[in-house]
């Protein structure tokens, strides 16, 4: 894609946007049901992910880690919007690579050390790119795919968040 087809793409609706504000907040869905053992089955889009326990807490392997998930999203959304941004400011990438590594105590997710945090501790996202770019260019990438990657401006600043549960009557 073009930097001209990527602006002719999203001027109209940068447009409405500025225009009409309130449509701009759009609410994303995720689902998925409880399977087997300690599992559960979440649709994609496209596919359909098994996630599992993580081998560190007593998982097989063989179903997909939530903490990986998570990664990955950051990985898609940091490619998705470093290539729109390279796209934006005429940044030619011949090829490329994005990488997430996050380090977890999961003494604290077994609840082993009450002082263990739970969750990642800490996060690296590493592109590795083939690319011309003036080290301007490269700054200027780093810089705005921080500032529009939706799921790394989630990951440093966290959302408000909460956690409900409702009943369904037993048949």
């Amino acid at each position: 894609m073009t930097t001209n087809e990527l602006r002719a793409i999203q001027a109209p609706i940068k447009q409405q946007y500025q225009q009409q504000p309130e449509t701009a907040m759009i609410s994303l869905h995720a689902e998925g049901t409880l399977g087997d053992k300690v599992s559960c089955h979440v649709a994609t889009g496209r596919t359909q992910v098994n996630a599992g326990l993580p081998e560190a807490t007593g998982g097989t392997g063989e179903l997909t880690s939530p903490g990986d998930m998570l990664l990955e999203a950051l990985v898609a959304c940091a490619g998705v919007t470093l290539k729109a941004v390279a796209t934006a400011i005429g940044v030619t990438i011949q090829y490329g690579v994005v990488r997430a590594e996050g380090d977890l105590d999961f003494r604290g997710t077994l609840g082993v050390a009450k002082d263990a945090p739970v969750g990642f501790q800490a996060i690296r996202l590493t592109f590795e790119l083939d690319t011309h770019a003036s080290e301007e260019e490269m700054e200027t990438l780093v810089r705005l795919t921080k500032r529009y990657c939706v799921i790394y401006q989630t990951l440093q600043h966290s959302p408000s968040l909460e956690l409900s549960i409702e009943t369904l009557a037993a048949s």
